[in-house]
């Protein structure tokens, strides 16, 4: 589907004229177009990642799946929304094809279950190795002579964190020279998330389970590096065998990856951040009014 419709939207640009030059060459029509391609990519990335874990025989693929399904269905919406936008007026029109897409494809966030529900899963399922972790670590304090091996090593790898330095690139072995800082990136992040996790279940403990809001950002950081992981081993293959498309896919990873570790980046500081969490705070009471009223709490400003 987003195959066709980026072809649309790029037949479109490649014809269409406007203040006297074809629009594919200005800056806001690339930078959509490099999205939707973008975005593609990653989708299909992590749909050949979750058939891959599939067809190796590994029963347990529940959390990928989910992932995939909530990606996937969100990354066609926008690149549907986009063409349309693309397409301006024509866009809309029936003839085109791309407004009963954007039809049929709104459905996706919901069926099979709604992505809501799905990124909670995401999130839970993937603490939950941290959960027993920490019971591990907590089992070994409280009898440190004779688990002194596991409570100094926590004690190394929290006082490398402080002081900001990681496990380093650990994916540089596994992808393409070009792609080193890209996996740099990637495990940077993986870093981060491990850590915000950890500092999350030390304070809220079981009570996590009705911190959506927390949830939510755990499970979109966890989407991004797993589309990080994708994309990287994608492109890494393209490279080795050195296929046609090659440069064009280390442009979009690159890209993709930068982009994607912002993100991820934003969704964890935002779990430390007193402003941020007040502002949650504030919102559950803004709910809280309007459905108390069932509408909007202010009345119309001209009075009537």
């Amino acid at each position: 589907t987003m195959r066709t419709v980026i072809q649309k939207a790029c037949e479109h640009a490649t014809a269409r004229i406007q203040f006297g030059s074809r629009i594919d060459g200005y800056g806001a029509i690339q930078e959509k177009i490099a999205r939707m391609s973008m975005i593609h990519y990653a989708t299909e990335s992590i749909a050949y990642m979750v058939a891959g874990t599939m067809d190796s025989g590994y029963e347990d693929y529940q959390l990928e799946a989910a992932i995939s399904k909530i990606f996937a269905s969100e990354a066609a919406w926008f690149v549907t929304d986009e063409a349309i936008q693309i397409l301006g007026g024509m866009g809309y029109m029936r003839s085109m094809g791309l407004e009963k897409v954007m039809r049929d494809i709104r459905i996706f966030r919901i069926f099979e279950g709604t992505n809501d529900i799905l990124r909670l899963f995401v999130a839970l399922v993937g603490i939950q190795f941290a959960g027993g972790h920490l019971r591990e670590l907590q089992s070994a304090i409280s009898n440190p002579i004779s688990n002194f091996g596991v409570v100094l090593g926590e004690v190394a790898k929290r006082g490398k964190g402080a002081i900001g330095i990681g496990t380093g690139n650990t994916l540089a072995d596994k992808v393409h020279p070009n792609l080193s800082d890209s996996a740099a990136l990637t495990c940077k992040a993986v870093d981060a998330m491990g850590q915000a996790v950890e500092k999350v279940l030390i304070k809220h403990g079981k009570g996590i389970i009705n911190e959506q809001f927390i949830l939510n950002r755990l499970a979109n950081a966890t989407i991004d590096i797993y589309a990080n992981a994708s994309v990287l081993a994608r492109c890494t293959k393209t490279l080795n065998e050195d296929l046609d498309s090659a440069h064009h896919e280390e442009m979009m990873t690159k890209v993709w990856c930068n982009e994607s570790y912002a993100r991820i980046m934003d969704n964890l500081n935002q779990l430390k951040n007193p402003e941020v969490l007040d502002n949650f705070k504030t919102m559950a009471k803004i709910s809280e009014a309007v459905c108390s009223k069932n509408a909007p709490v202010q009345g119309n400003p001209l009075g009537f």
